[in-house]
């Protein structure tokens, strides 16, 4: 088989990356070594910044995203005591919108046998060969069989444990990364969100996050040890902790219910570099991860996205190159910054093991100061809304 881009991964950046090329003109293959079904069971994030919804409109894949999801005008901070309200919309006149990446990925599935994007799934073995070369191809075993997809350019979408991350030399990558103390613990259940906009707290018994899905489906999150395991937190000891660590307001309006799915997520900082090699891009987890306060994972996905696919357009229907050789410099700049956005909230709002009083103190001082300074509201708000591509 040949194409001109072989994309490896179907997830949200995978696809995304996909129907791009596709309505520009461009031929390209999704090879997924899981099956439909595998790929749709991620339960992943759930806000979408400006950027990733205005990809979706381009490419008319938005009907159930207006129809369904929720347009978020702001979010909360909590201390414990009070919620400071950042107005995202007020301050940057732009929203977030809550739809489950799940659905994300569901809609540019629906959609792609229409357009005519092939997906190859259950892909077993996929390798990615010559990378540093004018030929660079991918092998795969289907049904038995070893195939080959010859490329022009290969696109590495799969994820922080897929294989192509693995095909850049090790003596001209440089990996960065800070693994955090605790992991999130969340739970998702059939009952309605306690608040109107997602809630951030910092308690001094930890963490929480209350988040929802839908008008009738919440999703929450307690940090804690990684020790921790799920089977020693039941439904009813999750939901009291979150009720204590949300602050009397919140969890006045909670309603419990069943969990239909608990996990805890380790929470890790991690950039590679460089992003390209030779043929060979890297987009969304493969190249870089960040902890999910803030919400950018998805999010920064697609603006890598929107960066290759815009390259890769030039270069094919305009002759340019320059976007293809600049790829790695334009997307590593967002990436640090939505890096150092994560990586900030997560220490303003969690408990470190090594932290005493002085560090307890220095978080309220800011959660404080936040509270009474519309600049410091607008530098979160112009972060948690997406900076410009």
């Amino acid at each position: 088989m040949k194409t001109q881009v072989a994309i490896i991964g179907a997830g949200p950046a995978g696809l995304l990356l996909g129907h791009l090329l596709r309505a520009e003109g461009i031929d390209c293959v999704i090879v997924e070594r899981q099956s439909p079904d595998y790929v749709l069971g991620r339960i992943r994030a759930g806000v979408l910044e400006r950027t990733t919804t205005d990809l979706l409109d381009r490419l008319g894949v938005n009907e159930r995203l207006h129809s369904e999801g929720l347009k978020e005008a702001g979010f909360a901070l909590a201390d414990g005591e009070r919620l400071i309200r950042i107005d995202t919309l007020g301050l940057t006149g732009k929203y977030v919108t809550v739809y489950g990446q799940t659905e994300v990925t569901r809609d540019l599935m629906d959609v792609a046998p229409e357009r005519g994007l092939e997906i190859i799934y259950e892909a077993a073995d996929v390798a990615l060969h010559e990378v540093d070369s004018d030929n660079p191809y991918v092998t795969f075993e289907k049904e038995g069989v070893t195939q080959r997809i010859d490329a022009q350019f290969l696109a590495g979408c799969d994820g922080y444990y897929g294989p192509s991350r693995k095909a850049i030399p090790a003596h001209v990558a440089k990996e960065f990364e800070r693994v955090y103390p605790f992991g999130w613990l969340g739970i998702l259940a059939d009952v309605a969100p306690c608040h109107e906009e997602l809630i951030y707290a910092n308690h001094e018994r930890g963490f929480a996050l209350a988040s929802m899905r839908s008008r009738t489906r919440s999703r929450y999150y307690i940090d804690v040890p990684l020790s921790e395991k799920v089977e020693d937190w039941s439904d009813e000891r999750l939901w009291d902790e979150l009720a204590v660590r949300l602050g009397p307001e919140a969890a006045a309006n909670m309603t419990r219910g069943p969990s239909i799915e608990k996990s805890i997520a380790p929470l890790r900082s991690y950039v590679f570099e460089p992003m390209r090699h030779g043929r060979l891009f890297l987009a969304g987890d493969a190249a870089h991860i960040v902890p999910p306060t803030g919400a950018k994972g998805l999010n920064l996905a697609a603006s890598d996205v929107a960066y290759l696919s815009d390259a890769f357009t030039r270069f094919f229907n305009h002759g340019d190159n320059d976007a293809i050789a600049g790829y790695s410099a334009k997307a590593l700049a967002r990436v640090w910054k939505a890096e150092r956005f994560s990586w900030s909230l997560t220490k303003l709002m969690h408990r470190f093991p090594d932290d005493g009083s002085f560090e307890r103190q220095m978080q309220m001082a800011e959660l404080d100061y936040i509270a009474s300074s519309e600049a410091a509201q607008t530098s979160i708000a112009e972060n948690y809304v997406g900076l410009p591509l």
